[in-house]
């Protein structure tokens, strides 16, 4: 039997784009967005077994990071958090913190999507030195409202997450949080568009 492939788009060029090609899109768009878990949970994966001279692979570290954070009590948004926040490596290995916060900002809140875009620069107070670089580069954002909450997360949740014997919950008891902190967005230019598409449909 011949599949039928859904309506798509007819345009060459987006200036000569009609109403019904973008509600092809649109209408491409919702179920695509609803599957971003599972591909960022799959992008997740890809840091297992990846080391990079560290003392447990990248992945370990995420999920070490993340139970250190559940184990203080933490919310969930805060977890997850933790546990995508070096999920920018395999892509962004200049700018890691950028993409894993670009990745969270439409799902969470300011302060922890700045924690996450400066935990890079924070972190680097333990290693920068020896690098050549200022490890107090992190004192620029001294009067910073979320400096204090950056400084807590590097030092109580990602700089002692490199125990290969200490505590770390697997990948599945984190992956419900993760759904459901990216069920919705709270921020994204295209905000007022799903909440149209969410109201049509229900």
């Amino acid at each position: 039997m011949e599949q039928t492939l859904p309506p798509r788009a007819q345009f060459t060029h987006m200036e000569n784009g009609s109403a019904e090609d973008w509600k092809c899109i649109a209408d491409a768009f919702l179920p695509y967005a609803r599957e971003l878990p599972d591909r960022v949970i799959a992008h997740l994966k890809l840091l297992e077994g990846d080391f990079g001279g560290f003392p447990v692979d990248r992945l370990t570290h995420c999920l070490q990071t993340a139970t250190l954070a559940y184990r203080d009590g933490k919310d969930e948004e805060y977890v997850v958090c933790a546990l995508l926040h070096d999920i920018g490596d395999t892509l962004g290995s200049y700018n890691h913190a950028d993409v894993a916060a670009a990745i969270l900002e439409p799902f969470v809140s300011d302060a922890n999507h700045w924690m996450i875009k400066h935990h890079a620069i924070f972190q680097g107070y333990y290693f920068f030195h020896y690098l050549g670089m200022d490890r107090n580069l992190r004192d620029n954002f001294r009067e910073h409202q979320y400096y204090a909450r950056t400084l807590e997360f590097i030092s109580k949740y990602d700089a002692p997450a490199f125990d290969a014997k200490g505590e770390t919950l697997p990948l599945s008891f984190f992956e419900p949080m993760l759904k459901r902190v990216f069920a919705q967005p709270r921020k994204s230019l295209y905000m007022q568009s799903l909440e149209h598409a969410n109201h049509d449909v229900a």
